[in-house]
């Protein structure tokens, strides 16, 4: 799910790296008040770029990811029949239809986002195979819109993440904005690769739970 915002975030930058990724944002020790936000988004705006590149490979090198982050589905700690908000994947995010399925399969409800420009995330009782539509960010979401849900769980997709469950994500706050005051697990769906040393985070950013990835599923905290 790619969705873009501003980025306000004063603070310094640390270094980040990961497997065959590697990530650097230096800031001015001493920048004018004015000059902070656009610095640190444009960094920021950085290290996105790189870490997409970086994702499209791990996307090339893992064309089985769905089916080996499938059998994963039991070893989250979820309570019988909770409602999972899935994603339909976009671009190369890492897909988690197949576990979805056996979440589902395990008797858990499922529920897709609604995202409209400005306006926080909903999420609407979805079915895997049921109709979707494409929505005005080339996203898809359920066709017509199902009942309205509130999740226990929230399977989060991202740019990177790092060893205290920080992500990096597109800029557009949805999904921080959706786990602010929820007391939902945040369990980012992701490539292994995708891991980096250190991320920079900002007072408003909920970190995630757990992550799951091809070769396990990981809690943090």
């Amino acid at each position: 799910m790619v969705l873009t915002g501003s980025c306000p975030c004063p603070g310094s930058w640390p270094r980040t790296h990961g497997a065959h990724l590697h990530l650097q944002a230096r800031e001015d020790p001493t920048p004018t008040a004015a000059a902070v936000p656009s610095a640190c988004c444009a960094m920021k705006d950085r290290l996105r770029e790189r870490a997409r590149v970086r994702r499209a490979a791990l996307a090339r090198e893992n064309p089985d990811f769905a089916v080996r982050v499938a059998r994963f589905a039991e070893q989250l700690p979820l309570s019988p029949k909770t409602v999972v908000a899935g994603y339909h994947p976009f671009n190369d995010e890492a897909d988690p239809l197949e576990l979805m399925k056996a979440l589902a399969a395990l008797g858990h409800p499922l529920a897709l986002p609604l995202v409209r420009p400005g306006k926080a995330l909903r999420f609407a009782e979805w079915a895997i195979g049921a109709p979707t539509r494409s929505n005005r960010f080339g996203i898809l979401e359920p066709e017509p819109p199902g009942l309205a849900l509130k999740p226990a769980a929230i399977l989060v997709p991202l740019l990177a993440f790092d060893a205290e469950g920080h992500r990096l994500g597109y800029g557009g706050g949805y999904y921080d904005r959706a786990l602010e005051n929820s007391t939902a697990l945040a369990i980012g769906i992701a490539y292994a690769g995708q891991e980096v040393e250190k991320l920079p985070r900002e007072s408003h950013d909920r970190p995630l739970d757990l992550v799951v990835t091809e070769t396990g599923a990981r809690a943090f905290g």
